[in-house]
């Protein structure tokens, strides 16, 4: 019953992502495909979306499902766990053995962004971005893989520039090297280096800057505004601005994040980066305004939405939007799913899970803070 429950709450954006990709699926037929950070937000969709055009397409396809702890998908999501075309492999990409298996493609999508280890353990938090990274391109170039896409971050820009509106791939500014908060993020311009460092005739390297995103699957506890308000919401606690909310963001819908995904590994340029996100910018207090304003109706009350403090006169607004003008131009992609809709998609998903695990506790006089 919760796989065939799962599977429907899902089957609109998957029957998108299909009609948006079918023909690029036939380069899979009767292929393997191993994807990494399989348990993540990335890697549940990219499994989610290789199961529906899998079984849809008839390919006859098989995928590896890279983790550090398989349990956690066959706990998220039991219909992809017993999925016959998936199989899962324990293991963490920094000193594991890989699969034994011949595969045509491979997603390196291990490393989510990790607040807190990037805080905490910065030295870690850099190796394990790297060294995965190498390890990934080494099985991959000595396993006669044709093609393999590193999920990146709009992090390796570092700092956007307040006047620079939308930063494009050939934006030459970075992260500051001597700041310990940006191992994240030099980790991932090391492993781009790494990508354009192995791509070959017979090993093509495809590179997705990722920026923020919004869906099933994500983390509502995390570091993720976003996450946070829907996460409030769904409590019916009052939303919390820590800050004065003028940080600028902009969001992808699940669905339209994987059109992107699947169409960059089997159609982007080898050796060549592409801008993955939504360029409809919006700022942290205006986002939180958005998230009451939409959910009201689907929680039945008014979220009330605070903000710490005032803008001050002078100081730069930060921004983290990106130009996708190199996806649109070469690869056709656009980003389809209105704010308000991916609000309320993923809102309504984690309301349908609580519903149905009765997990949902709600506390009194409980509020979120969030940057």
């Amino acid at each position: 019953m919760r796989q065939a429950t799962t599977t429907n709450r899902l089957a609109s954006d998957l029957d998108n992502i299909l009609e948006r990709t079918e023909p690029l699926w036939q380069e899979l037929r009767g292929q393997r495909i191993l994807i990494t950070g399989a348990t993540g937000f990335f890697g549940c969709w990219l499994l989610e979306s290789f199961a529906w055009a899998n079984h849809r397409l008839h390919l006859n396809a098989g995928a590896v499902a890279l983790s550090r702890h398989r349990q956690t998908l066959k706990e998220k999501a039991p219909h992809l766990a017993s999925d016959p075309a998936i199989t899962l492999h324990s293991a963490d990409v920094c000193r594991d053995d890989f699969p034994k298996d011949a595969f045509s493609h491979v997603i390196h999508a291990a490393t989510e962004a990790s607040a807190a280890l990037n805080r905490e353990d910065p030295l870690a938090m850099f190796d394990t971005v790297v060294t995965g990274t190498r390890r990934c391109l080494q099985f991959a170039a000595s396993n006669s893989v044709r093609k393999l896409l590193f999920v990146s971050s709009g992090a390796v820009y570092g700092t956007q520039p307040p006047e620079l509106t939308h930063v494009t791939e050939l934006f030459p500014g970075g992260p500051d090297p001597l700041d310990r908060t940006n191992a994240y993020a030099e980790g991932k311009r090391a492993a781009e280096a790494l990508c354009a460092l192995t791509a070959s005739p017979s090993l093509e390297t495809k590179i997705a800057r990722c920026f923020a995103f919004a869906g099933p699957y994500m983390k509502l506890d995390a570091h993720f505004a976003i996450g946070n308000f829907i996460d409030d919401c769904l409590h019916r606690r009052p939303i919390r601005v820590q800050g004065d909310g003028s940080a600028v963001r902009s969001y992808l819908y699940a669905s339209d994040l994987m059109v992107w995904l699947w169409t960059i590994l089997f159609r982007g340029h080898s050796g060549r980066a592409y801008n993955v996100g939504s360029e409809d910018a919006v700022n942290i207090a205006e986002l939180a305004r958005e998230v009451a304003v939409t959910l009201a109706p689907e929680v039945d009350a008014n979220i009330e939405v605070t903000i710490a403090s005032a803008p001050t006169q002078g100081v730069p607004v930060h921004r983290y939007v990106p130009s996708t003008a190199r996806a649109r131009e070469e690869l056709g992609l656009s980003a389809k799913m209105p704010l308000r809709e991916a609000i309320r998609r993923t809102h309504s998903w984690y309301a349908e899970s609580a519903r149905s695990s009765q997990q949902i506790a709600v506390p009194a006089n409980a509020g979120g803070t969030h940057a």
